[in-house]
C-alpha cells in the first residue's frame, strides 16, 4: 500500500476514534507500512498473508513479538474484547479481519469433532470447523456490543474477502478463491445499525469493498482527510432507502500472475446485470448467477462496451502505478531490526522458491548455478552501522558454503560452518499442509556495514558450494548499531 493512502483508520483516528485492529493485516510487512503506522492505536496479529500456526503461536503487538495461548481466533477475540471494555466510553474503530478458515487447517477438536461422519474429505471437514468457529467468536463480539449497551451507537460490518480456498460449498456461484467468476469475487455483506436504519431488509445491488471507506466516514459524521480521488461510492442511500437514483456501475476485478503480473488478464467487469469474464465470456447475471450459459453471441456490444472499459481502466491503474515494488525501508527508530522476507526477495539463475510460489514464509533454495543470486530493493531512511545477518538451512554436505552479501557497493563474505536441522517442526495440521511450515534456522553474521541514506540493493550469493545447494536462505536480517 502506498503511503499517500488514506486508511480508514487514519480518517477515523483524526476525528478522535480509537483504532485497533486484532489479525491479518496482508498491506506490507515493514515500517511504516504496518497497522501502527497506518493510522491504528492498537495492534494485535500478523502481517502476512497468513500464518503458519494457529495453536500457541507467536504474534505480534505494536512490532513487539509475544507467544499467545491457546487457538489463535480465540485469541484474537479475547483481545478485540479488552479493546472494546477499554474504549467503551469513547468513539472506537474495532476491525478484526479473522485468518481462518484460511489454511492451514488446524482447529479444535471440538470444532473438527462436530463434522465427523458427515462424508467430508479431512480439508472440507477442518474448513466447516473453523466457520463455526468464527460463528462462536463473532457471536462473542456481538454479545458484548449488547452487555456495554453499544448496540444502538454501533455500526457492526460482516464480511468475507474472497470465494472459498477450496472446492466447497459456495452457493451456486462458478469459481472459486482466485476466479475472477463471481465464485471467487462475490461475498456476504451484512451491515447493522439499529438506530439508523431498518434492519431486516436484503439489497442485491452490487458493491465492493471500496465503497466502505466512503459508507462508514458519512455513518459517522466523519469527513475525508484524504487528497486523492476516491474510487468507491457511499452506500448510505442504499442503507436508508431504495437508492433510487443509483447508477449502474462498472465494477473491475483482476487478478495478477504470480511469474508475470503484467497481462491484463485474468480479469471481470461487473454490471448490476452482466459479468465479462477475461474480455470475452459474457453472463447475464440476474437470470444466470452461476454462469453457466455464455451469452456474448447474443450481445456483442455489450461485450465490447465492457471489453473497452475494463481495459482503459486496466490501462490507467497499470500506468500510475503498476506493479514495481517499494523500496523496503531500513533504519526507522520504530523497526529495529529490519527483516527483508524470502518472499519480498528478486530472483535471478537456478534459486527458487522451497513450497511454491512465495507466499508468506517461504523460502529459498537451489543454488546450483553459479550465477545464482537473490536481491531486495531497500531504502535507507537514516544513515548509519548496521549487522547483516543471514537466517538459513544448511544439510551438513553442504557446510563450508562461502556467502557473499553485497549492500550499498560493499561486499562482505563468510563461511556457513553450522549445519541445521532439516526436519520441519510438527503441526497439527487436519489435512496435509500447503504452505512451508515452520522451522529451525541457524544465523548466519556477516559483520558490520556502514550505509548511507538513499535506495539500494541488498544481495545475496553464493560463492562456493561443496555439497549441491549451499544453503536455504529464509531472511537477511539488517540492525542498526547507530
Amino acid at each position: 500500500m502506498w503511503a499517500e493512502e488514506t486508511t480508514l483508520a487514519e480518517a477515523l483516528h483524526a476525528a478522535g476514534y480509537r483504532t485497533g485492529i486484532f489479525g491479518k493485516w496482508h498491506l506490507d510487512e515493514n515500517n511504516p507500512y504496518v497497522p501502527h503506522g497506518q493510522g491504528f492505536d492498537e495492534f494485535v496479529g500478523f502481517r502476512t498473508g497468513h500464518w503458519t500456526e494457529y495453536f500457541d503461536t507467536q504474534l505480534e503487538r505494536n512490532g513487539k513479538t509475544f507467544r499467545s495461548e491457546g487457538y489463535m481466533a480465540d485469541t484474537l477475540t479475547d483481545e478485540a474484547l479488552r479493546f472494546m471494555e477499554a474504549n467503551q466510553d469513547r468513539p472506537f474503530f474495532l476491525y478484526v479481519p479473522y485468518n481462518p478458515p484460511h489454511s492451514p487447517f488446524q482447529v479444535p477438536d471440538k470444532y473438527f469433532d462436530l463434522y465427523e461422519g458427515k462424508g467430508l474429505d479431512p480439508r472440507t471437514q477442518a474448513a466447516y470447523a473453523m466457520v463455526t468457529n468464527l460463528d462462536d467468536n463473532i457471536g462473542r463480539i456481538l454479545a458484548r456490543v449488547e452487555e456495554l449497551e453499544l448496540s444502538d451507537d454501533t455500526i457492526v460490518v460482516f464480511l468475507t474477502d474472497n470465494g472459498p480456498n477450496g472446492r466447497r460449498f459456495n452457493g451456486g456461484l462458478r469459481g472459486r478463491k482466485g476466479s475472477v467468476y463471481e465464485g471467487g469475487t462475490r461475498v456476504p455483506f451484512f451491515i447493522r445499525w439499529p438506530r439508523g436504519f431498518q434492519g431486516g431488509r436484503k439489497n442485491s445491488t452490487i458493491a465492493a469493498h471500496i465503497d466502505l471507506y466512503p459508507t462508514l466516514l458519512e455513518l459517522a459524521g466523519v469527513r475525508n482527510p484524504g487528497e486523492l480521488p476516491l474510487d468507491g461510492l457511499s452506500l448510505v442511500p442504499l442503507l436508508e432507502g431504495d437508492g433510487e437514483d443509483w447508477p449502474d456501475r462498472k465494477l473491475f476485478t483482476h487478478r495478477e500472475r504470480a511469474r508475470d503480473p503484467w497481462p491484463p488478464y485474468p480479469g471481470a467487469v461487473r454490471t448490476e446485470r452482466f459479468n465479462l469474464v477475461n474480455g470475452t465470456e459474457l453472463y447475464e447475471i440476474t437470470v444466470d448467477p452461476g454462469e453457466q450459459n455464455d451469452v456474448a453471441s447474443r450481445y456483442p456490444e455489450v461485450v465490447d462496451e465492457l471489453r473497452a472499459a475494463y481495459e482503459q481502466w486496466y490501462e490507467a491503474a497499470s500506468r500510475e502505478q503498476g506493479y514495481k515494488r517499494l523500496p523496503i525501508p531500513v533504519g526507522y527508530e520504530e523497526e529495529n531490526p529490519v527483516t527483508l522476507t524470502a518472499p519480498q526477495a528478486y530472483l535471478e539463475g537456478s534459486v527458487e522458491f522451497a513450497t511454491g510460489p512465495g507466499w508468506a514464509h517461504d523460502w529459498i533454495k537451489g543454488w546450483t548455478d553459479p550465477a545464482s543470486r537473490v536481491h531486495w530493493k531497500i531504502c535507507v531512511v537514516r544513515a548509519g552501522t548496521y549487522a547483516v545477518s543471514l537466517h538459513y538451512l544448511c544439510r551438513p554436505d553442504d557446510v563450508g558454503a562461502r556467502i557473499r552479501v553485497t549492500v550499498g557497493g560493499k561486499q562482505m563474505e563468510a563461511t556457513v560452518t553450522e549445519p541445521t536441522s532439516m526436519e520441519p517442526y510438527p503441526h497439527p495440521d487436519r489435512a496435509p499442509r500447503i504452505e512451508a511450515p515452520e522451522m529451525d534456522w541457524g544465523t548466519l553474521p556477516l559483520g558490520e556495514v556502514e550505509l548511507a541514506e538513499g535506495e539500494m540493493e541488498l544481495s545475496v550469493e553464493a560463492l562456493s558450494r561443496p555439497g549441491k545447494a549451499a544453503l536455504e536462505l529464509k531472511r537477511a536480517v539488517l540492525k542498526r548499531l547507530n
